[in-house]
Formats: structure tokens, C-alpha cells, sequence
């Protein structure tokens, strides 16, 4: 099996990608990522939500924790694509270091405006987030990948996920021990309200679900990516390559149920056995993407998801922005104060069915109105790109 393996790796590096060509189903498979994390982001009454379309409270999972890592792990194979076929182009290592640290520099200051919008009280800024950790995972998965084969990248998986799961369960937290994966006791909680402070998630506080310790296991979840998009670019026949991507998602997902047996999927701890899984998912997922349309031809029925996927961080941006613009235009006073939201729900969508099927048709339309707006960006040709 390890003879197999190394073979296998070799045949990964040894297959220049010899024309640039824009992977639809990717395209879609972003767009159903960004469209989903819409939806779950915006419920019109958020006491009143579907459980899937809620995070899992700690352990576990349910659909809507796919959408971080699924984007997440989207960034390590779209970029593996693109910097190899510019390799292969002639553009060198170090111009495309330079596009990397400032592209991640973009996606962090969006990741500061985002959180800091509309109020920009410094003194609570979150610093991390969801576009900062794609941006520091982004930058370190970049450099893996422009400066290691693909023996070495796996290397760096395997340890940033082991060394993750070691420093969860055997460092020590004051007044609470070691092994502790609870909400207070856990290590990735100690340093985050050491080293952040109150510039935490709003929700919490005192710890950040994208916080610093948890970023190790993330950067693996795009290094994942990587590995997928290694297989992609594989010359081989279409069939063979999505069969590979399959195998490999489905022994993911077997891995990282074993792993949940000593460390739980856990999406706000990012833990090793979450990471895991969710590449799985991921792989498999794409998989089945890239058979129906890019094999089959079905790419009419995903035109819509193709077309978000095309503008992904302009409608997560859109979506952010306009949410905290109605929360935060109110009229009124004190108690009798009301939010545009609050005003837009309560009048026209409450009536119209029970609190949680209000608050879903909330977000279906919400949801609904970014379609609209990337559909006006691609049939102007505005294709925002970091």
C-alpha cells in the first residue's frame, strides 16, 4: 500500500496542466456553498430556525456546518489550479508570492471592515473571522504548495491535524487539567481569551470559533484541497479521476468517524476529526459535481449556482453588509424601537406562516435577492476578484 501510494504521488507531479480551463462544477460547487451559507446566515427570527440549518451546539454536526470548511477546502483546489497552470505559464514562484501576501492581505482587511461595520468601535474590533482565517489559511497553504511536492504537503497535514489533537488533549489549562473539550476547559479557549481579550465573536465573548489555535486544523482542511486538486489536473480519463476523487473522499470520512471516537467533530473547535471529515464530504461532493456536469453536460440546471459561484466573496460581502444595515437602521424609542429588519419581518413575512417557516421564507428570499445581484454582475461581466 505505501509502495502504491508513493507511485501515486509521483504521477500527481509529474503532470503539467497544459491549457487553462475554468472547472464549471468548481464554479458551482462554490456557488451551492456561498448560496447555503446565505440561507443559514440570514433567518428572519433567529429563535425560530429549522434545526439543520443551525450550527450543532458542540459536538456533532448537522448541514450547516459543511459550509466554512467546504468553502475553505474550495480556495486549497481552486488555487491549485490556477498557480499551476501559471507556473506552467512561465510566472514565477516569487511574482506569484507576491499576489499571495496581497491577496491575503485583501481578504483580511475585508474580514476587519465586515466585523467592524457600521459602528467601527476599535476598542471591541474582532480580529479574526470568517475572511481572516481564509486569508491566513490561504497564505500558508500557498506557500506549502509553491514550495513542496505533494509527499511534503501531505507531511504538513498530518502533522498540523496530529499536532492540533496534541495540543488539545495534553496541554494543561489552569483550573481545569488536560483533555478537556468542554466549552470553558478546552486549550483552543484558554488562549483565545488570553491573547484576544474581548476582541472576540460578538456571541461569545471570551473565545472565537475561528480564534488562533483553531486555525492549525483549518489550514489543513485547504491543504486538503490542494490534494484534490492535484487529482483533478491528473491526465487522466475523467471517469478515473472523479473515481479517485470518490476513494479518497469516502476514506476521508471513514478516518474521520474513527477520529470522532477519541476527539468529537466539533466545527467551533475545528477539530482534527471535523477537518477530516468535512474534506471528505468535500471530495465526494465535488466529485458527483464534476460527473453531472462536466461529464454529463448538466451545467443549464447549475447555471444559477454557477453564477454566485463566479462572484462568491462580492455576495458574502452584499449579504454581511445588508444585514447589519437593517439591523442597524432603527426609528423609535427606547422600548418601542425597532430595527428595519425587525419592521420588514414582522409586517410582511410573519403573517404569512408559523415562526419557523416565516424566518425560513425570510432567508429563501434574502437568499434570492444576492442571486439577483451576482446575476446583474455576470450579465454586466463584473467578476470581483481579490
Amino acid at each position: 500500500m505505501a509502495r502504491s501510494a508513493q507511485c501515486y504521488a509521483q504521477n500527481m507531479t509529474q503532470i503539467p496542466e497544459s491549457k487553462s480551463q475554468r472547472l464549471i462544477s468548481l464554479d458551482a460547487f462554490r456557488g451551492a456553498t456561498i448560496a447555503l451559507m446565505v440561507l443559514v446566515n440570514d433567518a428572519g427570527d433567529g429563535r425560530h430556525v429549522y434545526g439543520p440549518l443551525q450550527h450543532s451546539a458542540w459536538h456533532g454536526w448537522t448541514i450547516t456546518d459543511v459550509v466554512f470548511p467546504s468553502f475553505l477546502w474550495i480556495v486549497g483546489v481552486a488555487m491549485t489550479l490556477s498557480m499551476a497552470t501559471r507556473l506552467a505559464a512561465g510566472v514565477t514562484r516569487g511574482q506569484l508570492v507576491k499576489q499571495v501576501f496581497r491577496r491575503a492581505a485583501i481578504l483580511f482587511a475585508l474580514g476587519l471592515f465586515l466585523y467592524g461595520y457600521p459602528h467601527f468601535e476599535l476598542s471591541t474590533q474582532r480580529i479574526l473571522g470568517v475572511l481572516q482565517r481564509i486569508a491566513i489559511c490561504y497564505l500558508i497553504a500557498a506557500l506549502i504548495y509553491l514550495y513542496s511536492g505533494v509527499r511534503a504537503q501531505i507531511v504538513w497535514i498530518v502533522s498540523l491535524l496530529t499536532g492540533y489533537w496534541l495540543l488539545m488533549t495534553l496541554m494543561p489549562v489552569p483550573g481545569f487539567g488536560v483533555g478537556h473539550l468542554d466549552v470553558d476547559g478546552n486549550f483552543a479557549h484558554y488562549v483565545d481569551r488570553i491573547v484576544l481579550g474581548q476582541h472576540n465573536y460578538r456571541s461569545t465573548r471570551t473565545w472565537d470559533p475561528e480564534g488562533i489555535i483553531s486555525t492549525l486544523p483549518a489550514i489543513a482542511t485547504a491543504l486538503l484541497g490542494v490534494m484534490a486538486g492535484h487529482i483533478i489536473r491528473l491526465r487522466r480519463e475523467l471517469a478515473e479521476r472523479t473515481a479517485w476523487l470518490f476513494v479518497a473522499g469516502n476514506a476521508l470520512i471513514a478516518i474521520g468517524l474513527i477520529c470522532d471516537i477519541w476527539l468529537p467533530i466539533n466545527k467551533k473547535l475545528w477539530t482534527s476529526s471535523f477537518a477530516l471529515f468535512m474534506a471528505g464530504l468535500d471530495f465526494v461532493m465535488l466529485g458527483m459535481f464534476i460527473w453531472l456536469i462536466d461529464h454529463l453536460g448538466y451545467q443549464r440546471y447549475v447555471k444559477p449556482l454557477f453564477i454566485m459561484g463566479m462572484n462568491a466573496i462580492a455576495v458574502y460581502m452584499a449579504s454581511e453588509i445588508l444585514a447589519e444595515t437593517l439591523d442597524w437602521i432603527h426609528w423609535g424609542t427606547g422600548e418601542s424601537a425597532v430595527s428595519l429588519h425587525g419592521w420588514l419581518y414582522n409586517t410582511v413575512f410573519a403573517p404569512l406562516g408559523s415562526p419557523v417557516n416565516a424566518s425560513l421564507l425570510w432567508a429563501l428570499v434574502y437568499t434570492l435577492l444576492m442571486y439577483a445581484i451576482a446575476y446583474v454582475m455576470y450579465r454586466k461581466k463584473w467578476f470581483w476578484k481579490v
